[in-house]
């Protein structure tokens, strides 16, 4: 999930941090930002090995990309389905050609008549959602805030500079992934109030206003520890899933390569294997957000008014029911096949007594689209409100997920 840029009073507290010295430093330099890669219109398969010839290096090299689409497919076929990748449909390459949205290279050798290469295949998800039997509701978490944090050299950091460790987070394809990361950027004020301090505190009261500000209901800091042996040699990444306020720890492991020259492909599967660890806490329920996250004004202490004699015996109108309490931020999940999808969800959300506000703040045609609502009420309450409308509604607190059972 790509951040929505909603931050409209921090920079006043940002202005603040100016004045204390040392801490213009931090916002230095104009080329700091990293836009995360927006992959929710894709899937995506790794690590597909080929190894072809052909006449001509060219034509070798094309004959491996056509190896990798038709590995590539039968691959992603048997994912979703849970079946042997045997039993995948064998597609003609004019069909995948048609499908496929593009191949990243990860590794490859050219020679004069022969291509050895690791790739990957991006499969347009609208073109391949059929085929694969997926257009239906995909499960995914609450938006979490994503710190990454790398320990090099003896000392921490996360957006104070472009480092690997950002890099590797912001070219992380989430369109396979369950879980609904909020990547900053890095630019701007990022580095003031997502610095490594911020990731100590077990406050609330900062958390609450920075997750609100950002669009996420929790937070998650994965965090490398990169050590070289020398210059140009080993490395090893100690890499550590951590979740939440209180830093509570998912799992951990340890990586290695051989050169310094590798380190980009050991993050990167460090990200990778990081994100198999909170997809596997999403399934097991250890990934639900934090309840004393969710922001809540006081209750509002009401006036008492006078009651008026009563001068006459007419019966009044029964008002609309209208909810009552304090404003909350909820995230609605609602599968978006196309834009009239969307459009149909947002007016539906809109029209329920004691919501503000309803906006898309992730698109995912042919996915999971995510609206951000403000509701005078509680999630129950607009659970309730969106049943009575037609909606099967799933899920609790800030986040919930709707779905129509029989048709829009």
């Amino acid at each position: 999930m790509t951040l929505p840029r909603r931050i409209p009073y921090l920079a006043a507290i940002a202005a603040l941090c100016l004045t204390a010295g040392g801490s213009n430093a931090q916002l230095e330099g104009s080329d700091r930002g990293i836009p995360p890669i927006d992959s929710a219109s894709t899937f995506e398969v790794t690590g597909i090995e080929v190894d072809t010839t052909g006449p001509t290096a060219q034509k070798a090299r094309e004959e491996g990309w056509r190896e990798a689409q038709r590995r590539g497919w039968r691959a992603l076929w048997a994912k979703t389905n849970g079946r042997p990748i045997g039993e995948a449909p064998n597609l003609p390459d004019g069909s995948l050609d048609n499908m496929v949205a593009g191949i990243v290279v990860e590794q490859e050798q050219i020679g004069p008549r022969r291509y050895i290469a690791t790739l990957g295949v991006l499969f347009d998800r609208a073109r391949t959602g059929e085929l694969l039997g997926v257009g239906g509701v995909v499960r995914r978490s609450a938006p979490l805030l994503v710190i990454p944090v790398m320990l090099t050299g003896g000392s921490f950091t996360t957006f104070e500079y472009k480092n690997p460790w950002q890099w590797a987070w912001a070219r992380f394809r989430t369109g396979n992934t369950p879980v609904d990361y909020v990547r900053p950027t890095g630019s701007g004020i990022d580095p003031l109030l997502l610095n490594q301090m911020q990731t100590k505190r077990p406050g609330r009261a900062w958390w609450r206003m920075l997750l609100d500000q950002y669009g996420a209901a929790d937070v998650v800091m994965p965090e490398v520890r990169l050590q070289r042996l020398f210059p140009g040699g080993p490395a090893i990444g100690t890499f550590i899933a951590r979740f939440g306020p209180d830093n509570r720890v998912l799992g951990s492991f340890t990586l290695r390569v051989e050169n310094s020259a590798a380190i980009p492909r050991l993050l990167d599967e460090g990200v990778r294997r990081l994100d198999e660890i909170y997809a596997q806490a999403l399934a097991g329920g250890a990934l639900r957000p934090d309840p004393t996250l969710i922001v809540q004004r006081p209750p509002e202490v009401e006036a008492i008014e006078e009651q008026a004699p009563a001068a006459t015996t007419q019966t009044p109108a029964a008002p609309t029911q209208q909810p009552s309490g304090a404003a909350t931020s909820i995230s609605i999940q609602v599968s978006t096949p196309d834009a009239g999808a969307v459009s149909r969800a947002e007016l539906a959300v809109s029209r329920v007594p004691g919501v503000t506000s309803a906006i898309t703040t992730s698109l995912a045609l042919g996915g999971t689209s995510v609206i951000r609502v403000t509701y005078t009420g509680d999630s129950a309450a607009l659970a309730a409100a969106l049943q009575g409308q037609g909606w099967a509604v799933s899920g609790s607190g800030a986040s919930l997920h709707i779905s129509r059972g029989g048709g829009d």
